[in-house]
Parts: C-alpha cells; structure tokens; sequence
C-alpha cells in the first residue's frame, strides 16, 4: 500500500512552521542509526485524521471546553454517568469510526514491513494504527472498537453495540454539538434522559468499552510486555505526544535509564524536552513522509 495523497485534516493540529531541512536530516540520521526503533504514539499522530485531542494549545478539547473526560470510579459506580457516556458515544460513533489514517500512519506502517520498527505502542484508542496495517503494535490504553463485560468478560465489536443500542432506542435522536477526542459528542442532560443501554448478553452485567478511562491504571502484564519490548530496543521516538500521562511517560523514564537515544516529534513542549536527544516541533504527517 502506498502513502496517501489526500489532503489532511488540520482542523484540530496547532499552528506550525515547516520542517526544517537541518531537522529533517537530523531525524533522517536518528532513525537510520537505529537498528530496532521503539516508538511510541499520542494523540497528535491522529489530530491531522480530524480526530480531536486534549491538551494542544487552542484547538485542544481542554482548550475549546471546559468539558472533561469520563472518570472510571463514576462510570463503574453510577448507571446515569453510564447513559450519558454511551449516548454520547452512540451519536459520535459513526462519525469516529470512520476516521483514517493519515500519512504518519502509513508511514509507521511501512517503517515495520521495513524491518526498521522494533515495536510500536500507542496511546490512542481509535484504531488507526491497525488500520494502516500495524501489527508489532500494543494499544497502551486499549481500543474504543471493542466493548467488555466488567462482571464476566465477555468482549463484542462496538459495531455490534451500535445495532443493539438502535434496537432499543428506535425512536430516540440527539442533535450532537461538538466532537470530543474519544468519539463521543456533547449532548444536554435533557437529550440523555430516554437513551436505552443494553446489559452485558450472557450475564446482564455493565458494558464498557475496551479502554482505561482517566483514573484507572494500565494492567501490570501490558505495562511489564511493553518494558521487555523497550528492553531489545536501541533508541525511542516519540510521535505526536506531550506525555502528560505518566502510563506513556514511564517508558520514556526507562529509556532514559538504560541511556537509549530519545527522539520528540511534537507540536508544543513535552516531559521529555530536557533530556530528549532531539526534539522536533512538527505535524507527524508532514515530517515523517520525508524519512527514509
């Protein structure tokens, strides 16, 4: 497959100058000089596929709203914290679901079929990683495509999900306002009231889906495959991520401690400007095209 010609979507992507050509060769000699690349992708890789993020400056959800993500403890513990979430979730759905990877995708992609990408771990949880075609890959935070059974289990696609939420709610519609990063969108309390969510099939227990909400943790057998994957590694590069959050951040503390070159490509600073090898203040589809 090769690398898309359409045009990207900026609508969410700060403002930024050019590549540099001297940044250019710089990243051009970091990833050649690596013989097996750990990298590690945020939400800024996804921003350029018209997927909101939350922290840039200006069009980020923190910037735009004073909204905030759901919390795990409220969505386990209260049935109407539930039925907001997945009524958001099911007007934006369509819309999230249909998004594409862009350039730095494929990219990534091609690097792996290349033999030039050791591992890539993502942040994101909206699939675009595997739908470029990624396979040496590890979804940090899991992947909003899929839904779980918290009582026994049992797992669905989220496309099956939509067909029963629009089985029980035939009639109801909700005009959405704004689209948040993790594929919901902004209702009122008053759209939210009469929305219908389905039990879990087999055991009646709470659906959610497959991704670790804000003030949960990352399962300590993902975190302890992602360190033995960084440990056959030889140098980390950081794509479209200010590692804000400390479950990406900590692999780039451990980076650091076995003394692997570290490369930042991010719009706006990062925890990692003051000891990154190199650090690149450009869109990752527009700069990680040019590396060969």
């Amino acid at each position: 497959r090769s690398v898309s010609r359409a045009s990207p979507n900026l609508t969410f992507v700060p403002a930024c100058l050019p590549p540099d050509p001297a940044e250019v060769e710089e990243l051009q000699r970091f990833v050649s000089n690596s013989k097996r690349l750990f990298v590690m992708t945020g939400a800024g890789i996804s921003t350029e596929s018209g997927i909101p993020d939350y922290r840039s400056e200006g069009v980020g959800l923190y910037a735009r709203t004073d909204r905030r993500p759901v919390q795990h403890a409220e969505f386990v513990r209260s049935a109407s914290a539930r039925q907001r979430y997945w009524a958001r979730n099911f007007v934006g759905w369509p819309q999230f679901s249909s998004h594409q990877p862009n350039k730095a995708h494929l990219v990534l992609r091609d690097w792996e079929k290349l033999g030039k990408l050791h591992w890539l771990v993502t942040q994101n949880v909206d699939a675009l990683h595997t739908k470029a075609g990624s396979q040496r890959m590890t979804e940090l935070h899991g992947c909003t495509h899929r839904v779980f059974c918290l009582a026994c289990g049992d797992q669905i696609l989220r496309s099956e999900l939509q067909e029963h939420f629009e089985a029980l709610n035939p009639t109801w519609k909700a005009e959405a306002f704004g689209l948040a990063p993790d594929g919901d969108v902004f209702l009122t309390d008053e759209q939210v009231r009469n929305f219908q969510v389905p039990a879990c099939r087999k055991c009646g227990g709470i659906l959610k889906p497959d991704v670790t909400f804000f003030g949960d943790t990352v399962s300590q057998e993902k975190v302890s495959f992602v360190h033995q994957r960084l440990a056959e590694s030889d140098s980390m590069l950081i794509a479209g991520s200010s590692m804000q959050v400390y479950s990406g951040y900590r692999f780039a503390l451990a980076a650091r401690e076995k003394k692997l070159p570290i490369a930042v490509l991010n719009i706006g600073p990062t925890r990692l400007d003051h000891f990154a090898s190199l650090k690149l203040n450009s869109r990752c589809g527009e700069l990680l095209p040019l590396i060969v």
